[in-house]
């Protein structure tokens, strides 16, 4: 290959990327995106629903997190080696698409073995949620790792991050939605009607899923520069290449923080509306419907900016900053004032997408041109993210109080509960630590080229 052959291709890759890819591309996380949210949001409210102990339900949660945090490290050192990030993400779709509903569906194994036993609901739900999780993971790897092999273009692949992040906001309104539907006009209370509720919005939630990530799969095509690497023979990086970099360690601390903030607020905040504040059962999805609504505003915004280092570490500190405001206000708000929680989540859903946004684009500035260990660092990242999340909301639901008349006898009128410090205080300081390690970083400056027209017109 000459010279300038090379250097149109390097030219060629650095171009910004056209809309429709990156609507293509942005579109391809939704199914992990709205089981995601049904996980989080509500995973532990139904196990208690069916009365399983807090402990039991925590012990669910904590085993799909860990099958989720070893199968990224699997995930991302395959798709390396081997990998098609394509087939990657279609296999592990369809992993999800099988499991889910028997997240939330009824216990099949304790039917087949005729016990409905705390000890066989939580090793038949633990099972599942472990599955689930697999899938997930594959998917989740194989589709953020991509984006560093469709462009070298940083701007671009922020965008594309951003792009990504609003169809996430997407994803989670679809289940608000359904789920507003479910729990406004069916109030029936049976463990098994309660079951069949729950199961309804998994299913909803799969076809949505589907739906885009078919749209995905025919519209984005393996990444050439991935091919490229394999083809012309270039070394896979060794993980100690990443464990030498302070950055890279810099990097995963903000991200696995960032994921604490979302992932803890958001597991605890169907428990804070309902047992804390008292508001009616619709706001387990009215609340955090106006969460996404303004995260899903604010990263359209940020698709429009050309993004350098500064930019990003500004971005991020700004996001933390409004969500030490909120998780203080989280943290003292009286049952008298419940409504203020509707205001707070406007400041919420805005801190989400600049956290998210940024902190996720963090990876591709550390990633750069280090294609073929990109898998890796997302892999590596995403377990760190699993694990952690996973214990802390193992610790903090194994000290929750699961119904509300139990909160009502226990905390007649305010208390610093494990509710308001899980919501609260552990996201307001981990966006504290979040950006005080941001701060400090040294992010490369990239060559910026801008976006040829705005993502959405």
């Amino acid at each position: 290959m000459t010279r300038g052959s090379t250097d149109d291709d390097d030219d060629s890759c650095t171009k910004p990327v056209n809309r429709c890819s990156i609507f293509y591309y942005g579109v391809g996380h939704m199914l992990n995106d709205v089981t995601s949210a049904c996980w989080f949001t509500y995973l532990l409210v139904f196990l208690t629903d069916i009365g399983l102990p807090p402990s039991d339900a925590a012990m669910v949660m904590l085993s799909g997190q860990i099958a989720d945090g070893f199968m990224t490290i699997f995930a991302g050192e395959l798709i390396d080696r081997y990998g098609s990030f394509k087939i990657w993400h279609g296999a592990g779709s369809i992993l999800v698409a099988v499991s889910f509903s028997s997240v939330f569906g009824g216990c099949m194994p304790c039917k087949i073995i005729g016990s409905y036993s705390s000890t066989a609901q939580t090793i038949s739900y633990s099972l599942f949620a472990a599955i689930f999780n697999v899938g997930w993971a594959a998917t989740q790897v194989s589709h953020m790792s991509m984006v560093n092999c469709i462009t070298l273009n940083s701007t671009s692949r922020v965008v594309m991050t951003s792009c990504r992040n609003a169809f996430t906001m997407v994803a989670n309104l679809s289940l608000y939605a359904v789920a507003f539907v479910v729990f406004k006009f069916d109030t029936r209370r049976t463990i098994i009607e309660v079951e069949h509720q729950y199961r309804w919005i998994a299913y909803a939630s799969i076809f949505i899923g589907c739906c885009f990530v078919g749209i995905f799969h025919l519209g984005t095509a393996e990444p050439r520069l991935k091919r490229e690497a394999h083809e012309k023979g270039y070394a896979r990086i060794s993980w100690t290449y990443w464990f030498r970099k302070l950055l890279y360690h810099q990097v995963a601390l903000v991200y696995v923080l960032t994921r604490l903030v979302t992932n803890v607020s958001q597991a605890f905040l169907a428990f804070y509306v309902i047992n804390e504040l008292r508001m009616d059962q619709s706001s387990k999805a009215l609340v955090p419907a106006v969460i996404y609504v303004c995260s899903f505003v604010t990263s359209i915004i940020l698709q429009e900016m050309t993004w350098n280092s500064h930019r990003l570490k500004v971005l991020y500190s700004a996001g933390g900053l409004l969500w030490m405001i909120s998780g203080v206000s989280i943290l003292f708000l009286p049952r008298s004032m419940k409504y203020f929680m509707y205001l707070i989540s406007v400041v919420v859903g805005v801190a989400n997408a600049l956290m998210m946004v940024s902190g996720v684009s963090m990876q591709s500035f550390l990633v750069g041109r280090d294609l073929n260990g990109c898998a890796f660092v997302y892999g590596s990242l995403s377990f760190l993210d699993k694990i952690i999340c996973g214990l802390a909301l193992s610790v903090l639901e194994s000290y929750q109080i699961s119904t509300p008349d139990e909160v009502r006898n226990c905390n007649p009128v305010f208390s610093l509960s494990i509710t308001r410090y899980g919501l609260g205080l552990v996201p307001a300081i981990s966006a504290l630590v979040g950006v005080l390690v941001t701060l400090s970083m040294k992010l490369p400056e990239p060559t910026l080229t801008p976006l040829i027209a705005p993502l959405l017109e």
